[in-house]
């Protein structure tokens, strides 16, 4: 049996799922970082997708790009983590509520 488009759409639509729920139901801000990969990554998945089927490759070059950003956003998204767990002695998102400086 061939994978046809319709398997990796069905698959990033599970992640992108899997992904929004995490964002919105979970306190961590660990597993909302987490969550918010696993949406970048379904999307990467369509492009990718779409890109082999209509045989383009600027999907493919757009993928690449996407995953490189991706990467650049989630040692930002640690470092500002890390930044915020010593000054406040936790992850949650619940108990962060003040913005002061």
């Amino acid at each position: 049996m061939a994978l046809t488009l319709t398997h990796y759409l069905v698959l990033s639509f599970i992640l992108f799922l899997v992904g929004t729920a995490g964002v919105l139901l979970r306190r961590n801000i660990i597993i909302v970082l987490m969550s918010l990969e696993l949406i970048f990554n379904s999307v990467n998945i369509s492009l990718a997708a779409f890109s082999y089927f209509l045989q383009n490759l600027n999907g493919t070059i757009f993928v690449v790009f996407s995953i490189t950003i991706a990467a650049a956003e989630a040692a930002i998204g640690l470092a500002i983590l890390v930044a915020v767990y010593r000054r406040r002695r936790t992850v949650y998102v619940d108990e962060l509520d003040e913005m002061r400086g």
